[in-house]
């Protein structure tokens, strides 16, 4: 593969990538990218895609998606966004005490989550379960975070991203193994950064107490989410030095699994009844069947629309890339505009 640096800056990639673990992902070693471009004289391909990613509509567009917490009143509730800044900052924590390559976890964490749904992973199962029902097999946001970046950005384009980046982003959860050990700092720092701010989260929505959590995890990882952050990180990366994987020690894998499945039995479901769980599905649900029922009123050009009224899938596909881009705002806002009925005002 042709290197994307020419000059003077392949001496200092150079001796960056030597001071790599020998299991890290190297820049000269990428498999590259579906289009072929010119060099960029001052960045490697990671910290082009990254740039990439910070840049693109979707990420701006996770500012306004829900964490755990639907439109809170308080400021300081995580967002999309906050929570993707945190996994980038574990991970690059991580792969950087790992000898792992730094720019490559950069890049897949700040694209981990573009395909998220707006109102968390509520909206994920409403897509999902309607998915199902039309026969076009079901939602996960990693699989649409992927289509993000390889078709929906730039108009269609896609960002061009390395096939290592696009790897991470579509492995960092599901079944499938990523292929780069800087993929798998991700998986595991994304599962870190969640199950600590969720639980923040909901101390401060009053969901729970202290008293309320595990104690076995929390005798073993701290009290506080700094504590057990620091406690998970240190762990990870004791646990992999010099391996060809990225692991923990089997107690402090259970503490986190036994935090996250509280999470999943007692905070998730909480939150969702106080946010109104089936207004979120009321809401999604007559969104998808008003423009699968009216393509033509897609933002998009009117060849386009025709072709979708014509063919069942794509049009189920196009309405799914579009609810699914949806910020918690827009969706509620377009809500409104298309079943509810306006004020006349004074006649």
């Amino acid at each position: 593969m042709k290197r994307e640096w020419p000059g003077r800056v392949s001496l200092s990639v150079d001796l960056y990538e030597a001071g790599l673990s020998r299991w890290a992902q190297r820049s000269s070693a990428s498999l590259g990218r579906e289009r072929p471009e010119e060099p960029c004289t001052i960045r490697t391909p990671y910290q082009r895609d990254r740039d990439r990613i910070v840049h693109s509509k979707a990420f701006r567009r996770l500012k306004h998606k829900t964490q755990v917490f639907i439109a809170p009143e308080g400021d300081h509730y995580r967002t999309r966004l906050t929570h993707t800044l945190e996994v980038s900052g574990i991970a690059r924590t991580a792969a950087r005490a790992l000898r792992m390559n730094e720019d490559l976890a950069e890049a897949i964490a700040l694209g981990h989550d573009l395909g998220h749904t707006p109102f968390g992973h509520a909206g994920e199962g409403v897509l999902d379960e309607m998915l199902r029902r039309l026969g076009a097999g079901g939602f996960q946001h990693n699989e649409q975070s992927a289509r993000v970046v390889e078709v929906l950005e730039n108009d269609g384009r896609g960002l061009n991203l390395t096939w290592e980046v696009r790897d991470g982003i579509r492995h960092h959860s599901g079944d499938g193994r990523p292929a780069t050990l800087e993929a798998q700092i991700v998986h595991l720092a994304d599962r870190i950064a969640y199950v600590n701010h969720d639980i923040d989260d909901a101390l401060r929505a009053g969901l729970i107490s202290l008293a309320d959590l595990p104690a076995e995890p929390v005798g073993l990882l701290g009290r506080s989410g700094s504590e057990r952050i620091d406690a998970l990180v240190h762990d990870m990366v004791d646990s992999s030095v010099d391996g060809d994987a990225i692991a923990q020690t089997a107690a402090v894998g259970r503490a986190l699994d036994s935090l996250r499945t509280f999470l999943f039995k007692t905070v998730y479901p909480r939150a969702l009844e106080e946010a109104g769980g089936e207004k979120v599905r009321r809401l999604l649900t007559q969104l998808m069947e008003y423009f699968l029922d009216h393509p033509e009123a897609l933002p998009s050009a009117p060849p386009v629309a025709e072709g979708l009224a014509s063919d069942r899938m794509e049009r189920i596909r196009a309405v799914t890339d579009y609810v699914a881009g949806m910020t918690d705002r827009y969706a509620q806002r377009l809500y409104l505009e298309l079943f509810m009925p306006t004020c006349w005002g004074d006649l």
